[in-house]
C-alpha cells in the first residue's frame, strides 16, 4: 500500500508560481507511475500531468502545456508539480495518485490506485 500527501499548494496572483510535491511513503514508489489530477468546484477531477516509473514519458493536458511541469525524484519518494503562469481557471484542488497497470501512466481516474487527500490552489486575477 502506498500513502500519499500533498503539499506546496496555495494562494497566487495570476502569471505567479507553485511548486506541488506529493511524497509516497513504502520503498516501492519507483514501481508506480503518477498522476497529477486536478478538480474545480462543479467539475469532475481530471489528469494535468503524468509521469512513468523511470520519468522518462510525460504527459500534459492541453490547458498545461508549457506552463507545467512534472518530474519526480525516486529516491526521495517524492513527484511534484511545477506550475508557472498560472490563471484563475487553474484554481482548483490538486491530487496526486499513483499508477500500478501496465500503461506508461494511466489517463483516467478509475485506473489510479491511490490518491493523496488533495492541497487547494488559488489563483486570484
Amino acid at each position: 500500500q502506498v500513502q500519499l500527501v500533498e503539499s506546496g499548494g496555495g494562494l497566487v496572483q495570476a502569471g505567479g508560481s507553485l511548486r506541488l510535491s506529493c511524497a509516497a511513503s513504502g520503498r516501492t514508489f519507483s514501481t508506480y507511475a503518477m498522476g497529477w489530477f486536478r478538480q474545480a468546484p462543479g467539475k469532475e477531477r481530471a489528469l494535468v500531468a503524468a509521469i512513468s516509473r523511470g520519468g522518462q514519458r510525460t504527459y500534459y493536458t492541453d490547458s498545461v502545456k508549457g506552463r507545467f511541469t512534472i518530474s519526480r525524484d525516486n529516491a526521495k519518494n517524492t513527484v511534484y508539480l511545477r506550475m508557472n503562469s498560472l490563471k484563475p481557471e487553474d484554481t482548483a484542488v490538486f491530487y496526486c495518485a499513483a499508477y500500478s497497470g501496465s500503461n506508461y501512466y494511466g489517463l483516467t481516474t478509475g485506473e489510479y490506485d491511490y490518491w493523496g487527500q488533495g492541497t487547494q490552489v488559488t489563483v486570484s486575477s
